[in-house]
């Protein structure tokens, strides 16, 4: 090992060893280097495959559990950022440049789910969540139109960055969070009960209570960058034993307690973007940072990213 190299793993709290967090590969695995800035990792267990953005380059991009081979999945593809599943499988992904949020049908065409509020034009939607009943939850912070390079420089249409919610029976794009600076990664509990979403430029995570008719409490913090300078929350994720894993630019990637404790890291050489759990057993993190995708396989175990109660076979194992 260089010496001259920092460890995978840094502890904070002893909860980082107790919690298995520090079981698995010594290092990570470079899955593909090549991107200008990489983003939106979802593993797809029906294809065996992991989907990623390279919005700089317009390209969506795919690797291929079995074979290791990496090829386009979509060219000319919007600038997007984040993707998801939904819970029949389907692939929702964030268009930057399109400013849109869209969902691929089983036969390959592109359904748009959210592309304005209010009659004005979405800002770039970011990252989504899907709850349990089929809504489509997202954030749209201004990162697409402040210049070219990931988008289309533009003015904002709404005037602010916030967080929305597409209703799955009408359609109706309603707003559900706003104040924020830049609102980026979020993720829901695994009962559903809390709604957690990063804010870049605030350099803090927040959290809501999600009420039964779909709209959120004012939000309180629950993690902040603090004296970490190099700190920067990105998108977001739960392992089952209910600790938020956050990407963190060029502090690599955040492990948090449940209640809100900062109890270690893994390093990474490149500025973490977002993370993404899969594979079998859902025990294999994925990473996009700057120019690269990663893995490593870990001794704790990601949550689906439809949520609880999703469709089991749609997981790898029960094929």
């Amino acid at each position: 090992m260089n010496s001259e190299r920092p460890a995978l793993y840094e502890m904070f709290d002893d909860r980082f060893r107790s919690g298995r967090c520090m079981n698995g590969d010594d290092g990570l695995e470079v899955l593909y280097t090549g991107c200008r800035w990489a983003e939106g990792p979802v593993y797809v267990p029906a294809w065996r495959q992991v989907v990623w953005s390279d919005i700089p380059n317009d390209r969506m991009l795919r690797w291929d559990e079995e074979t290791g081979a990496v090829g386009v999945f979509r060219r000319s593809a919007g600038h997007t950022n984040g993707n998801t599943l939904d819970r029949e499988g389907r692939l929702i992904t964030c268009e930057q440049g399109n400013r849109r949020v869209t969902r691929t049908e089983h036969d390959g065409t592109v359904t748009v789910l959210a592309d304005r509020w209010q009659g004005k034009r979405l800002n770039s939607p970011n990252d989504a969540a899907v709850k349990s009943d089929g809504s489509i939850w997202f954030s749209d912070p201004d990162f697409g139109i402040t210049s070219d390079y990931e988008g289309h420089r533009a003015q904002s249409e709404i005037g602010s960055n916030n967080v929305y919610r597409v209703d799955p029976g009408t359609g109706e794009v309603r707003l559900v969070a706003d104040c924020f600076g830049a609102p980026n990664g979020l993720v829901f509990s695994a009962d559903e009960r809390r709604l957690f979403v990063s804010d870049t430029r605030a350099g803090f995570i927040r959290v809501f209570d999600v009420r039964e008719d779909g709209t959120l409490s004012d939000g309180d913090v629950f993690a902040e960058a603090g004296a970490r300078e190099a700190a920067r929350f990105d998108n977001l994720r739960f392992d089952d034993g209910g600790r938020l894993w956050a990407a963190a630019m060029d502090d690599g990637v955040h492990c948090y307690d449940p209640d809100g404790t900062l109890i270690g890291r893994l390093n990474v050489p490149e500025a973490v973007a977002n993370i993404s759990w899969g594979g079998a057993k859902r025990n294999r993190l994925f990473i996009t940072a700057e120019t690269s995708l990663y893995s490593v396989v870990m001794g704790v175990t990601g949550t689906h990213p439809s949520g609880p109660g999703h469709r089991p076979w749609l997981d790898a194992e029960s094929r």
